[in-house]
C-alpha cells in the first residue's frame, strides 16, 4: 500500500514539474504600477473594438517571472466565437525564424559544426554567388548574411510563381530557385528581409545534423525547456485550443501554418514560419534567453552564444539586424519608444510579437491573431503602443 502511495507521489510530481509555468506575481512586485499598467487593458480593448484584431493574449515577463497575464477578445469569429484564453495557441509566423530556425543553427555553432563565415556554397555546391555586372566579379554568400537578411536574395518565392515558372511547387523545386535566383545585392551591402533565407538555413541544419528541423528544435530547443505547447505539428487536443487565422476556400485555417510558402511548399515544417506557441511557452524561451542561455537548469545557448545571437554584428551597424533578431530595422516598431537601446525582438505576420529588453531583464510577449477572418487586421501601430504602456508603467 506505502509502495503504491509512493508512486502516485511520484506520477504527479513529474506531471506537475512537467506543466510547470513560470512563477508568477503581481505587478508591484515586479517594479510596476498597477494603475498606469492597466492602461494597456484599454489600449488592446480599443483595437478589438474596432476590428483591427479578433482578440490577443499578452504576458509581461520581468525577472524571469510573470507579471501580468491576459486574455482579451475571441480566438475564432467564424464559423462560430470562441472565447480567447491565456492558454489559446498561435500561429507564430515570422517568429519561427529566430525562435526555432536561427535558434537551432546556434545550437550547432557551439558544437563547432559551423561558422557564420562558411559560405552557404561550401554546403551546397549549386549556391551561385552575386556578380558584378560590370566587372564580373562575384561574391559568396555566407551564412551571416542569411542570419542579417543582407544576402541579396528576393524576399519570398510564392508557390503560384513556382508553378508558373518550374510547373511545380515541391520543396526540392523551391531549393532549386533560391541556389539559382537573381541575387539583388551584393551580399553584406543591403538589408532585404527574405523568407528564402531562413528557408536555406533550415537546409543547413537539416543538412548538418541529418534531422528534419521540427525534430531538431524539438530536441534541443523545446523539450529541453519544456515547452509543452510549442510545436510544428499539434496533437488533437491543442488543436481545440488553437487561434484561428484566415479563412479560405478550403475553409478556416486552424493548426495550419498561414504562410503560403511553409503550408504548400514545404507541408508544414519551415525555415520562415510554421511554428505554434503559446505566452507561457514564449515567456519560458524569452527567460532562457535573458538568464544567458539556461533555464531551470538545462543549458540551451551559452552566455557568449546569446550575447553574439542578440547583438548586432560588427560590420552590420547600419543593418540594425542580429543573428535572426531585429535591434532597430524598419521592421522593429514592435519595441515602442521608450524601452533601452539593446532590446531585441520580433514579429509574426499573423499578428504575434516578442520584445526582449536586457537591461530591464523585460519581455513583453504580445500574441493577436489579426489575420482572422479575412487577412484585413492590422497591429503594427498597435503594437507599439502596447510596448509603450508597459514600458511607461515600469516605476521601479
Amino acid at each position: 500500500m506505502k509502495i503504491c502511495i509512493f508512486f502516485i507521489f511520484l506520477y504527479f510530481l513529474v506531471y506537475t514539474l512537467g506543466a510547470q509555468k513560470l512563477e508568477q506575481v503581481s505587478p508591484e512586485k515586479a517594479g510596476f504600477d498597477l494603475q498606469r499598467l492597466s492602461r494597456v487593458d484599454s489600449v488592446i480593448d480599443n483595437a478589438i473594438d474596432k476590428n483591427e484584431i479578433p482578440g490577443a493574449v499578452l504576458l509581461v515577463l520581468k525577472d524571469n517571472k510573470t507579471a501580468y497575464r491576459k486574455a482579451y477578445g475571441s480566438r475564432q469569429l467564424v464559423p462560430q466565437k470562441q472565447v480567447m484564453t491565456t492558454e489559446t495557441i498561435f500561429d507564430m509566423a515570422s517568429l519561427t525564424k529566430p525562435v526555432a530556425t536561427a535558434t537551432s543553427l546556434m545550437v550547432l555553432l557551439e558544437q563547432g559544426k559551423i561558422r557564420l563565415l562558411d559560405k552557404v556554397g561550401y554546403y551546397f555546391p549549386g549556391y551561385i554567388p552575386w556578380t558584378d555586372s560590370l566587372t564580373n566579379q562575384k561574391s559568396d554568400i555566407r551564412i551571416i548574411h542569411l542570419l542579417t537578411h543582407t544576402s541579396g536574395l528576393p524576399p519570398y518565392a510564392h508557390p503560384n510563381m513556382l508553378q508558373k515558372i518550374y510547373n511545380s511547387t515541391e520543396k526540392d523545386t523551391l531549393y532549386r530557385h533560391i541556389e539559382k535566383v537573381k541575387r539583388l545585392a551584393k551580399p553584406g551591402t543591403h538589408f532585404r528581409y527574405s523568407g528564402l533565407n531562413f528557408i536555406t538555413i533550415q537546409r543547413l541544419v537539416e543538412k548538418i545534423s541529418g534531422l528534419p528541423l521540427n525534430i531538431f528544435a524539438k530536441k534541443y530547443i523545446f523539450e529541453p525547456l519544456k515547452m509543452k505547447n510549442t510545436a510544428y505539428f499539434l496533437n488533437d487536443s491543442q488543436l481545440k485550443n488553437c487561434a484561428a487565422t484566415e479563412v479560405l476556400e478550403s475553409g478556416v485555417l486552424i493548426g495550419t501554418v498561414h504562410d503560403p510558402m511553409a503550408r504548400v511548399v514545404m507541408k508544414g515544417n519551415s525555415g520562415n514560419a510554421g511554428l505554434f506557441s503559446t505566452v507561457d511557452d514564449m515567456a519560458i524561451y524569452a527567460s532562457m534567453l535573458l538568464n544567458k542561455g539556461q533555464w531551470n537548469n538545462q543549458r540551451i545557448l551559452s552566455p557568449l552564444g546569446v550575447k553574439a545571437f542578440t547583438q548586432i554584428p560588427q560590420g552590420f551597424e547600419s543593418f540594425g539586424r542580429a543573428l535572426g533578431w531585429d535591434l532597430n530595422s524598419d521592421y522593429a516598431s514592435n519595441q515602442g519608444d521608450l524601452l533601452s537601446p539593446d532590446t531585441y525582438g520580433h514579429t509574426g505576420y499573423t499578428g504575434t510579437s516578442m520584445v526582449i529588453d536586457p537591461q530591464q531583464k523585460m519581455a513583453i510577449i504580445f500574441l493577436t491573431n489579426r489575420v482572422h477572418p479575412d487577412d484585413k487586421g492590422s497591429v503594427v501601430r498597435l503594437r507599439s503602443l502596447v510596448a509603450n504602456t508597459i514600458a511607461a508603467a515600469l516605476i521601479h
